[in-house]
């Protein structure tokens, strides 16, 4: 290699690396200023450019105190409570959306069928109206099945905006698998059946994975509809009680922040868990239809 091609790969290098600097930066800042404000003692409002601490004066764990209730027996099991219903709601509608999802996905890529494109269009148009838009009459049906203030009527409306997104998702990922597979193992005596669970589904992993964790994350931090729904305090998923902080005319910034904090960690914790899965199962559903 001549010095001016080592000398142009080397500045290539730099440039990549000093925009990824950059980039990570651009991300991290407002978390960090978030973490600031959780561990201020005043709430961290004041003006500055770093988001740091400037001394161990500056440090306090009050704010979490005060979001989870340490010290006040009946406030912590209300937090505790909350947490339970955030996570029972976003499991259970992950859980549905994917059960629903993926038995409806593998037919829509393998079958053709009377009503398979107009139902495809129509799962497509439900996604153009934001969930809010159907807010009253959500109330209203849930109303009538009493299943308002509770954590079935919320799983409910949650996994019927999340099942169309993990259907066109799951879709693009059979239609990415070798029908060559299925029909392979259906020569050696497999059922139809037995294709889909032990060829199809297995090799499709990674993008229900990947969609799993998109209805959790949808559920996890949705607040509107949560707000609507639900009026017992002890019936609050976690994105609820982080708005009661903010008042009309005051706002506990140092209290919001560290129920911000607390509510990121079960996520980045899944993320964690699921990022094998996550990196091969990211494009498993990018395949034209």
């Amino acid at each position: 290699m001549s010095a001016r091609a080592k000398k142009g790969s080397l500045l290539e290098s730099v440039l990549v690396h000093v925009v990824l600097l950059v980039a990570v930066v651009y991300a991290l800042y407002p978390v960090l200023w978030v973490v600031t404000l959780a561990l201020s003692p005043t709430g961290g409002t004041e003006s500055r450019v770093l988001p740091i601490p400037r001394g161990a004066d500056d440090v306090t764990l009050d704010n979490f105190r005060l979001v989870t209730g340490a010290g006040d027996p009946e406030r912590g099991w209300l937090f505790a409570r909350q947490v339970v219903n955030s996570l029972v709601v976003s499991f259970a509608t992950a859980a549905t959306a994917v059960a629903i999802a993926t038995p409806a996905a593998y037919a829509l890529a393998r079958f053709d069928f009377v009503g398979k494109r107009s139902g495809l269009r129509g799962m497509l148009l439900t996604q153009m109206f934001p969930g809010v838009a159907s807010a009253v009459p959500l109330y209203l049906i849930l109303d009538a099945l009493h299943l308002l203030d509770t954590r079935t009527g919320l799983v409910l409306v949650y996994a019927a905006t999340a099942v169309p997104f993990a259907v066109f998702q799951l879709r693009g990922a059979f239609l990415a698998i070798p029908v060559d597979l299925e029909e392979a193992a259906m020569v050696d005596g497999a059922t139809r059946t037995q294709a889909f669970l032990k060829v199809a589904l297995p090799a499709a992993r990674p993008a229900i994975a990947v969609t799993a964790l998109f209805a959790f994350m949808s559920a996890w931090n949705e607040f509107i509809l949560a707000a609507t729904l639900l009026g017992r305090e002890s019936a609050f998923t976690l994105p609820v009680v982080l708005q009661s902080y903010v008042g009309e005319y005051s706002t506990q910034w140092g209290a919001f922040a560290a129920g911000a904090v607390l509510v990121s960690v079960p996520v980045m914790v899944l993320f964690y868990v699921a990022q094998r899965q996550l990196l091969s199962g990211l494009t498993a559903g990018g395949v034209k239809g």
